[in-house]
């Protein structure tokens, strides 16, 4: 016979609801938009390119408002203030209200896209794979 059970609704909520005060670190970056799936949040964390309260942590550590991450993917790093929760991944511009990015963050950020933006376009002539001219000219020559 199932016994009855006396707790109330807020008590069968699962933890991770959207009225806890934490969450798990992986969750959180899926649901703010950094990492596209929670095994590559996991995977970035373990690796140490995650760090809260400039510490290397575990996928599971749980996080609540307030918290300072540093996000590192590839050449770009995020340093925000975790702002709040959330159980599901929401929209782009709902993901941004989750966190603040520090002003030297994205100031640093700034500067390195600027950087690889003059970077790509000061590619010198006849460098890397031949334009579809090149290619042509080529044919004939050979005459293929």
């Amino acid at each position: 016979m199932p016994r009855k059970s006396n707790a109330t609704a807020s008590e069968n909520r699962p933890p991770d609801s959207s009225t806890s005060d934490s969450q798990r670190l992986d969750k959180w970056l899926w649901a703010a938009r950094f990492f596209k799936t929670r095994s590559l949040a996991s995977e970035a964390i373990s690796g140490g390119k995650v760090q809260v309260e400039d510490q290397r942590v575990k996928p599971a550590k749980l996080v609540r408002a307030g918290a300072r991450i540093r996000i590192r993917r590839g050449p770009m790093e995020w340093e925000v203030i975790l702002q709040g929760i959330s159980k599901q991944r929401r929209p782009a511009p709902e993901a941004a209200l989750l966190y603040q990015e520090t002003s030297a963050s994205l100031a640093s950020r700034e500067s390195e896209a600027e950087r690889r933006r003059v970077e790509k376009t000061e590619r010198a002539r006849g460098m890397g794979r031949p334009t579809k001219r090149d290619r042509r000219r080529l044919s004939e020559l050979t005459g293929r």
